[in-house]
């Protein structure tokens, strides 16, 4: 039903902002054809500077074959956007009745044949494909911002998407230079956005209760897990962190404090089957690696992102 994601290569954007400007500059630099479509003209201008600042760090990462800005075209009408497109990324904006609104004139102009993926930070693809003809193409494709630069993007259907298209889009954004995590359920805010709020409303709340000021935060994130995180993800980094023992002895030495007021999150039950979840998990991810082996590399990789970090800073 769906074309080879290895053979496309005209891609339509939709959104002037630093969502849609950005994956415009991230499908050029990948050597696609992009069509921009902007709501008003005068939009132009601020879509321009957002090319202009994403091409420096795109260059400096290394372009594709054939990757030019001579190959992006910009539109106001929306059928002559959707004119050819063999994808398309929409990144309109946050407002589920002007999204709603969009995707059933999608699902009207677009075959049928072609993917729709959507840039919502939170929004339920359930909810925007309410009113397209054809929702069973449509998916979610979170982006991180900048999404120029960071690889993740979230993937998953709504209620009347089919497990095709889901696939479909996870194949094309890896072969577009994107990390795709295919989600497992539909939920706001899917996974990252999930993460970093809990992370943010616990900053709100210290700063509110007079426990830290926005720099005091913004120094123990920098200084603490964030360049580790580079290596390990929260849950790798504890698995190694408690040495050949791994989450096992994690969460059988600190467990309990999940029932100290550590953070304003009510933390879930921890049961055997959650336990042995988490550990199974992280096994299956260090495989048959040791701790020291593990432990090395996620050493390398800090002591790499600091010393970006120093040069960049001088």
């Amino acid at each position: 039903m769906y074309p080879d994601p290895s053979s496309i290569t005209r891609i339509t954007s939709i959104g002037a902002g630093p969502i849609g400007g950005g994956w415009a500059a991230h499908f050029l630099a990948r050597g696609y054809d992009v069509t921009a479509y902007l709501h008003d003209a005068s939009e132009s201008d601020a879509f321009h500077a957002i090319l202009r600042t994403a091409w420096k760090s795109l260059t400096d990462l290394g372009l594709a074959a054939g990757a030019s800005l001579d190959r992006l075209r910009i539109v106001t009408d929306l059928e002559a956007a959707l004119d050819g497109a063999e994808f398309v990324q929409e990144s309109a904006p946050e407002r589920l009745e002007i999204k709603q609104a969009l995707y059933q004139r999608l699902g009207l102009i677009l075959p049928t044949d072609v993917v729709i993926g959507s840039s919502t930070s939170g929004l339920m693809m359930t909810d925007i494909q309410a009113t397209c003809a054809t929702p069973e193409r449509c998916v979610i494709g979170h982006p991180f911002n900048p999404p120029y630069l960071l690889p993740l993007v979230e993937i998953v259907g709504g209620e009347q998407t089919s497990p095709e298209a889901v696939a479909w889009a996870g194949k094309f954004y890896e072969i577009a230079g994107k990390a795709p995590l295919m989600m497992k359920k539909e939920i706001p805010g899917f996974v990252a956005t999930r993460l970093q709020e809990a992370l943010w409303r616990e900053a709100l709340h210290m700063v509110a209760n007079g426990e830290a000021t926005p720099e005091d935060i913004d120094i123990a994130l920098m200084n603490g897990p964030a360049p580790r995180m580079v290596s390990q993800g929260q849950c790798m980094a504890f698995h190694v962190a408690c040495g050949a023992g791994g989450m096992a002895t994690n969460l059988d030495q600190f467990g309990p404090a999940l029932k100290l007021p550590w953070t304003r999150l009510e933390a879930p039950e921890l049961t055997k089957e959650l336990r042995d979840r988490m550990v199974d998990g992280c096994n299956a991810v260090s495989g048959d690696r040791d701790f020291e082996d593990m432990a090395a590399q996620r050493d390398r990789e800090i002591v790499a992102v600091l010393n970006a970090l120093r040069q960049s800073r001088g």
